[in-house]
C-alpha cells in the first residue's frame, strides 16, 4: 500500500548556477555549467569547484551575528530566494510556529570557521581566538538552529549528517515525524559550503578531478566539489492539487567500507526498491532518474550496476553534477529541487561535460537535454560508507 504523499508547496535552490530557481532552470536549459577553476581562499589545488559568489561580503549581523560563518551565510541566502520565507510564514500562520518541523542536512556544517580560528590561534599558547563560537558555527546543529530561528519556527528541529545523502534523508525524516504527529508541516533542506577540509580531503583521496567532472564518461577521473543551499516546504498533499509530491523514499546502509560504495551497488539498489515499493510504483513507470553520478570511477560503476538491477537500461538517466559540482550534504535537496523543476517543465537534463559514455556502463545515460512530459522521477543520493537514500517524486495525481 502506498504511503500518504507529501506536497512540495514551496522550494528554492542556490548554488554555483546562481540564486534562486530561475537561475538554476535557465542554466539547465542552456547547458551552462557553474564550475570554475578553484579560487577558494588560498587552496593551491588544480581542480574545479562550484562556488556561490558573494558570500564573503554578506556577513550575518545583529541578532544572528553569533551564527556568522560561510555555511550559515549560505543558508540565509538560500532562505531569501523564491519567496520561500514568505511561504513558510504563511504556513506558520496556518499551523502555528510549534507545528512546523525543521530538518536540515549538512556534512561539514561551519567547519570553515574552525579552520579560520586555528589559523588565528595564539602562537605561544595555541589558544583559539575569543571570538570563535563553535556552538553557533561548526556544530552540526548550527545550520538547523539558524534556519528555525530565521524562519521563526519552534517545532522539532533536526540536523542530519550522513555525508552526501544528508539532505535526501531529511525528506524521509520529515515524513516520519509528520506521520507520527509531531508536526503538521516541515521545512526540509540542506546546506554545505566550501572549506579547505573538504577540498584537501577529496584531493588526498585522489577523488578531486583536475577538470570539470564528467559523470559516466569513459575518461572520468573524479568529482568537482561544490556548495549549495536548498529548501522545500512539505505539507500533506491534497487530491489532484497538481503539485510535485514526495511519493516514496528508500534508505539503506551498505556498511561495506568507510568511504567506498558497495561495488555491486547492493545498498543503492535496496534504497531504490524501497522508494518504489513505498509508492506502489513499478520500475517501468519511472520516466527519469537523477543519478548520484559523482564522476568517480568506482561510484559511477557501482551506481550503474544498481540501476541496471532495478530498472534495466531503458529508463533515461543523467547526473546534474556537471552544473553544480558535488554539493555533498546539500546534494540531496539540490537534486530533488532540480527533479521538481524537471517534472514541472518537462525537462530531462543531459549529463554535462560527458563526451563519450563509458562502454563498460550500461544504464540509459542521456548526454543532451530532452524536452518531454514527465510524471514520475527518482533522485539518488549516496554517501560515504554506503548511507543511501532515493526519493521518488511525481506530479499531482501521479
Amino acid at each position: 500500500m502506498a504511503i500518504q504523499p507529501l506536497a512540495i508547496t514551496a522550494c528554492t535552490a542556490t548554488n554555483a548556477l546562481g540564486r534562486g530557481l530561475s537561475a538554476s532552470l535557465a542554466a539547465l536549459r542552456r547547458g551552462e555549467s557553474g564550475l570554475r577553476p578553484c579560487d577558494f581562499e588560498d587552496a593551491a589545488l588544480a581542480t574545479w569547484i562550484g562556488r556561490v559568489a558573494g558570500l564573503e561580503d554578506e556577513p550575518l549581523r545583529d541578532e544572528f551575528a553569533a551564527f556568522d560563518c560561510r555555511n550559515n551565510r549560505l543558508a540565509r541566502l538560500g532562505l531569501e530566494q523564491d519567496g520561500f520565507a514568505a511561504a513558510v510564514a504563511a504556513a506558520r500562520a496556518r499551523y502555528g510556529a510549534d507545528r512546523i518541523g525543521v530538518f536540515v542536512g549538512t556534512s561539514t556544517s561551519g567547519i570553515g570557521a574552525t579552520e579560520q580560528a586555528y589559523r588565528q590561534r595564539d602562537p605561544i599558547t595555541g589558544a583559539l581566538p575569543a571570538s570563535f563560537d563553535y556552538r553557533h558555527t561548526h556544530n552540526v546543529f548550527s545550520v538547523a538552529d539558524f534556519t528555525r530561528r530565521w524562519l521563526e519556527l519552534a517545532g522539532v528541529a533536526w540536523a542530519i549528517s550522513t555525508a552526501c545523502s544528508s539532505s535526501a534523508k531529511a525528506f524521509a525524516s520529515a515524513w516520519r515525524q509528520m506521520k507520527a504527529g509531531f508536526c503538521d508541516a516541515a521545512v526540509v533542506g540542506g546546506v554545505d559550503s566550501l572549506c579547505l577540509t573538504t577540498l584537501y580531503g577529496f584531493n588526498a583521496l585522489g577523488l578531486a578531478s583536475p577538470q570539470p567532472c564528467r559523470p559516466w564518461d569513459r575518461e572520468r577521473d573524479g568529482l568537482s566539489v561544490g556548495e549549495a543551499a536548498g529548501f522545500a516546504l512539505l505539507e500533506w498533499a491534497e487530491p489532484e492539487d497538481g503539485r510535485v509530491r514526495l511519493l516514496g523514499y528508500g534508505e539503506s546502509s551498505d556498511a561495506y567500507h568507510m568511504t567506498a560504495a558497495h561495488p555491486e551497488g547492493a545498498g543503492a539498489a535496496l534504497a531504490m526498491r524501497q522508494a518504489l515499493e513505498r509508492a506502489d510504483i513499478a520500475p517501468g513507470q519511472v520516466d527519469y532518474i537523477n543519478l548520484h553520478g559523482t564522476a568517480t570511477p568506482s561510484n559511477d560503476a557501482a551506481e550503474d550496476r544498481a540501476v541496471l538491477r532495478v530498472f534495466g537500461a531503458a529508463t533515461p538517466c543523467s547526473s546534474t553534477k556537471g552544473w553544480t559540482g558535488h554539493t555533498l550534504g546539500a546534494a540531496g535537496i539540490t537534486e530533488a529541487v532540480f527533479v521538481s523543476l524537471c517534472l514541472e517543465h518537462g525537462l530531462i537534463p543531459g549529463t554535462l561535460n560527458t563526451r563519450q559514455r563509458d562502454p563498460e556502463l550500461g544504464v540509459g545515460v542521456v548526454l543532451e537535454n530532452r524536452e518531454r512530459p514527465l510524471r514520475l522521477a527518482l533522485s539518488n543520493s549516496f554517501g560515504f560508507g554506503g548511507t543511501n537514500c532515493s526519493l521518488l517524486l511525481g506530479r499531482g495525481g501521479a
